[in-house]
């Protein structure tokens, strides 16, 4: 089946699940609906509903934020050759916001048209307008006519530039990295051919220029539980170079890679990880990612 055929499909994947046998002597009809709900919420597809952008693709210059979600901890070596953290001093400030900041990029990118041929306006209509832009439905973008017109700016980056705490303030607390509703999925085994499809999935996205959120996570260990914005790929025999926003490292685009032989993502060693395979699946796709 081709890529295309797999996206448009969304009949719910069969799966070795099976309930106990008193629920199997439950009524036909009220069986089949635990069934499916069961099916949907533990097994649901992880493959995301393309959504190809009609004005132009992601700019990493342009739609990304100035600042960065900061460290918590220290991370490195320690004489024993060992992965080891310590606290941070002076303690960070706004941290924790990985999945808030890679969600609110891509509601940027979709909700928002930036003006800088209007006036800036006060502080307070700013914060009228974020929460607009913060609050729409991160899995379905808004219409042409209702996106929300930020005055006075360019671009995401030079607005953030300038209003950086109006920003921190209102797109989110840690608490929503936290809860974010995809995080059941990480419970589930990352099987190869999972990781195979969502590769494929992931490189027509960036082949189209859309820019999703993906969270990249190594479960139990969580050596890495963090959010990404995936925006552009360059597709090889041997692999797939995908290229990132990370929240943590905003300066400039980072790269994950897929190996198509092992069918597995590599993130390179950086300032809070030492490098290595990584799980992926993309978020903020469907009802229950």
């Amino acid at each position: 089946m081709t890529l295309e055929a797999r996206i448009r499909n969304t009949g719910v994947r069969s799966s070795p699940f099976d309930l106990a046998a008193d629920v199997r002597r439950l009524h036909p009809a009220i069986l089949r609906i635990l069934l499916a709900s069961c099916l949907l919420m533990l097994f649901g597809c992880a493959c995301p509903q393309t959504n190809i952008p009609t004005v132009r693709p992601f700019d990493f210059q342009k739609d990304t934020f100035a600042f960065a979600n900061q460290l918590r901890w220290v991370y490195e070596y320690d004489a024993q050759g060992k992965w080891s953290t310590h606290t941070r001093y002076p303690r960070a400030t706004y941290s924790q916001h990985c999945f808030v900041v890679a969600r609110s990029a891509r509601q940027f990118y979709e909700n928002a048209e930036f003006d800088p041929s209007r006036p800036v306006v006060n502080d307070s209509t700013y914060r009228k307008l974020i929460n607009r832009v913060v609050s729409s439905n991160p899995r379905h973008p808004l219409s042409v006519k209702q996106k929300v017109v930020i005055p006075g700016y360019a671009s995401l980056h030079d607005f953030s530039a300038n209003h950086e705490t109006l920003l921190k303030q209102e797109c989110g607390g840690a608490w929503q990295s936290y809860f974010q509703r995809g995080h059941w999925r990480i419970m589930m085994p990352f099987t190869r051919s999972h990781q195979q499809r969502m590769a494929e999935d992931l490189l027509l996205h960036a082949t189209a220029g859309d820019p999703v959120v993906v969270h990249i996570v190594r479960f139990p260990q969580l050596t890495i539980n963090h959010a990404v914005l995936f925006f552009g790929a360059d597709n090889d025999e041997n692999q797939i170079i995908f290229k990132i926003y990370d929240p943590n490292q905003p300066a400039d685009p980072r790269m994950i890679t897929y190996d198509k032989l092992k069918r597995t993502f590599f993130f390179a060693p950086n300032d809070y990880f030492p490098g290595g395979r990584v799980d992926a699946y993309e978020i903020y796709n469907k009802w229950n990612y």
